[in-house]
């Protein structure tokens, strides 16, 4: 069973890595990954929080910088050390077909932490506003989910790391949203 899952995981990377290949996604993906290029987006959440919401924004800012936190810790430091899975660029079996696209980097690939930190953020977000905003859940769900594509497209994750991601940043960002209810402090 975990030969067959594997084996199914590496033929979809591979039709999204090499299958979906075209100027435009290497060029694009890249960017997606990038912390930096969306660093415009979260200076605006943290500027619209605070002005909107003064003392209260404080507060959702720092359950985001939790739910970032919890995210990073229980992917990169719980999980990737006890499963160390490879990550696909790393693999010697797929050398030849790896297209090079950004540097692989030496840590492991389950889960992947881009997709975990992603869909934390983009779920407690959405459980924040939706009620205010209801754009933000396929906004956020397409901003978390194109993230997690890239790491599949650049060639640093598998399928399975960011699914993975994805359900774990679910599960947190939930969870940070229900802490956020439950000790919100009176405006």
């Amino acid at each position: 069973m975990i030969a067959e899952l594997q084996q199914f995981d590496t033929e979809l990377f591979l039709k999204i890595h090499r299958g979906l290949s075209n100027e435009f996604f290497d060029w694009l993906m890249p960017l997606m990954r990038n912390r930096f290029f969306w660093s415009p987006l979260y200076l605006f959440i943290i500027v619209f929080c605070i002005k909107h919401y003064k003392k209260q924004g404080y507060y959702m800012i720092c359950m985001l910088l939790v739910t970032f936190a919890m995210g990073d810790l229980i992917a990169s430091r719980l999980i990737k050390p006890t499963v160390a899975r490879i990550r696909p660029c790393n693999e010697v079996s797929l050398s030849k077909e790896i297209i090079h696209r950004v540097p692989c980097g030496s840590g492991y690939s389950f889960p992947s932490s881009h997709a975990t930190n992603h869909f934390g953020i983009a779920v407690f977000l959405i459980c924040l506003f939706y009620s205010r905003w209801k754009p933000i859940l396929p906004l956020g769900l397409a901003w978390a989910f194109i993230i997690s594509f890239a790491q599949i497209y650049v060639g640093v994750h598998y399928p399975i790391d960011t699914f993975a991601g994805a359900i774990l940043g679910t599960c947190i960002g939930l969870f940070t949203y229900y802490l956020y209810k439950k000790f919100q402090p009176k405006a």
